[in-house]
């Protein structure tokens, strides 16, 4: 037991594959971007496409002014930790990020990702993980894939 009289914990990694297979299965995350040369981060629904993180967002955000034009480095972060007892697991991924341009692709991004925000969601970013890190948080002794939370 650890000082706070509950189990101890540990952080195990988690595969690539296994990491973006949780991301994908996850409701929501946070887009980190640089704003004004300052870190800025945002919640956001998304659907992980391929390996791709797929965001929607409108022309006046500042994510989509961020990567509109160019590919910018960001980094996506999805995580199911449990408030009770401590445990789950975060997957953080960092990768160019583009605004899509192709008609086809973002009418097929409209139908499959629903924004859980009003308004004219029209954009959709496509975020390329090139570095995946995941982790889960366990309790001591536990077996390093425990099940899914």
């Amino acid at each position: 037991m650890g000082r706070d009289g509950m189990s101890e914990r540990v952080l195990h990694e988690i595969p690539r594959e296994e990491s973006l297979r949780l991301l994908a299965g996850a409701a929501m995350g946070r887009v980190v971007f640089t704003l004004h040369a300052l870190p800025a981060i945002r919640p956001v629904n998304h659907i992980v496409d391929d390996g791709d993180i797929i965001i929607r967002t409108h022309m006046g955000a500042a994510i989509t002014a961020a990567v509109n034009g160019h590919e910018t480095v960001v980094a996506y972060e999805a995580d199911v930790i449990d408030p009770e007892d401590h445990i789950g697991w975060s997957v953080v991924v960092v990768g160019p990020a583009r605004v899509v341009h192709d008609e086809t692709e973002i009418s097929r991004y409209r139908r499959l990702l629903r924004p859980w925000v009003s308004g004219n969601m029209d954009h959709v970013i496509r975020i390329r993980p090139q570095l995946v890190t995941g982790f889960r948080l366990v309790t001591f002794g536990e077996a390093a894939e425990p099940k899914d939370l």
